[in-house]
């Protein structure tokens, strides 16, 4: 695995796209308008195949590249939190596949790797399973006759690379739509409270919640962004504040614990979170924190609202108490910025997520719109496959 890192970037200006294309900032829906290093890029030879992350457990003191060359060392990039947040996790676990395929390993043991890695966050699975099914099926198929290259596992290799293409892409395009529908819940004057982060950092586009609340800010509704700082690997101090920063909002960073006096003295409008899992029955499994969040919020009578993608429901899953939470390391707890918090062997309760009941939760964005209440019945109606989109749009925010 390969390490590099650059200084901290102003606002970015221009930067190869796609296929070496130039980004225009200034278009709408993409995270080309924060961020100066793309969350995820795939490498071809000479310099691949690889893929190329922005190590999120660097920011916001400096913006560094890890480059993983083989599934292992991107399994483990996923374990420490390089790469994190359930849309681009998705993302991720397809490109794994392509990285596999391309490098002639054992696809399937790969694919099984990655799917692994963090057993809350659904998208990573559901990634990986779509860019094997492609892969498999493009190996099962027999060359055209007057195909150039009639290699088998190069074709097979190509259909990955080009399903984890159109990931990336569907998830970009759910960006804009997410953001889009979104905006109508969001009053004039707005204060939002949000948790973790869900902007362009967890996505091949604008991100989730993050993607509602930038909409918010361009149309002038957001008066103040309050941002929890999302103990124990603060996500959104620094993550959440630096993605908030780069965009000009104005924001203020709390403790966690101060949530409940914030609700309490009428000082928010909207709460807004993304999402990792959602049960068939509407039970949101999110960054640990969020179910604190939905009680206080419903005490206060202020709507919680999710923002996740239709991908993010998982309806094999029918309700949150089967839903696996991810427990993590105590030295998450125990210790900050590699100081002792606690006394050397303490033990910790370190879930990295909880889960929030249907009925806690006053909406649910997707891509396809807005649905309310949250109940099996309605989000059922999601559960039928849109139509494909064919081709990745000019300002993904993942570098292909």
């Amino acid at each position: 695995m390969k390490s590099r890192q650059r200084n901290r970037a102003g606002p970015p200006g221009r930067w190869p796209g796609p296929g070496g294309r130039p980004v225009d900032p200034a278009r709408a829906g993409g995270q080309t308008q924060i961020m100066s290093v793309p969350t995820l890029q795939w490498l071809d030879p000479p310099r691949g195949p690889a893929v190329a992350l922005l190590d999120q457990t660097r920011l916001p003191a400096e913006e560094g590249v890890v480059t993983c060359e083989n599934v292992p060392e991107l399994v483990d990039a996923i374990h420490r939190l390089v790469i994190r947040g359930a849309p681009i996790l998705g993302v991720a676990g397809a490109f794994g596949v392509a990285l596999a395929a391309c490098r002639g390993d054992d696809v399937a043991a790969a694919a099984r790797l990655l799917s692994e890695a963090r057993p809350t966050a659904v998208n990573l699975a559901w990634g990986t399973r779509r860019a094997l099914a492609a892969y498999q099926a493009a190996l099962g198929r027999a060359p055209e006759p007057d195909h150039q290259n009639p290699d088998p596992q190069r074709l097979a290799a190509g259909a990955a690379l080009d399903e984890a293409r159109a990931i990336a892409a569907e998830d970009a395009a759910a960006s804009v739509a997410m953001a889009r529908h979104g905006l109508g819940l969001i009053p004039e004057g707005a204060r939002v409270l949000t948790h973790c982060n869900t902007g362009s950092l967890v996505s091949a586009g604008g991100g989730t919640a993050f993607a509602v609340i930038l909409a918010a800010h361009r149309a002038g509704r957001l008066t103040r962004l309050y941002v929890d700082e999302t103990r124990p690997l603060l996500q959104g101090a620094r993550l959440t504040a630096y993605e908030a920063q780069r965009a000009g909002i104005d924001y203020a960073v709390l403790p966690d614990s101060a949530a409940a006096g914030l609700l309490a003295s009428g000082a928010v409008d909207v709460v807004l979170t993304g999402a990792d899992r959602i049960a068939a029955d509407g039970s949101v499994a999110n960054k640990v924190g969020t179910y604190n969040l939905a009680v206080l919020a419903h005490y206060h009578s202020v709507p919680l609202v999710v923002v996740a993608p239709v991908s993010t429901i998982d309806f094999g899953t029918a309700t949150g108490a089967e839903i696996v939470v991810e427990h993590r390391a105590a030295w998450e707890v125990t210790t900050l910025g590699g100081q002792l918090l606690a006394p050397a062997g303490s033990a910790s309760y370190n879930p990295a997520f909880d889960v929030t009941p249907a009925s806690l939760v006053s909406a649910l964005i997707t891509e396809r719109g807005i649905t309310q209440p949250v109940t099996t019945g309605n989000l059922r109606l999601l559960s039928a496959p849109p139509p494909r989109r064919k081709s990745a749009p000019a300002d993904v925010s993942v570098e292909l």
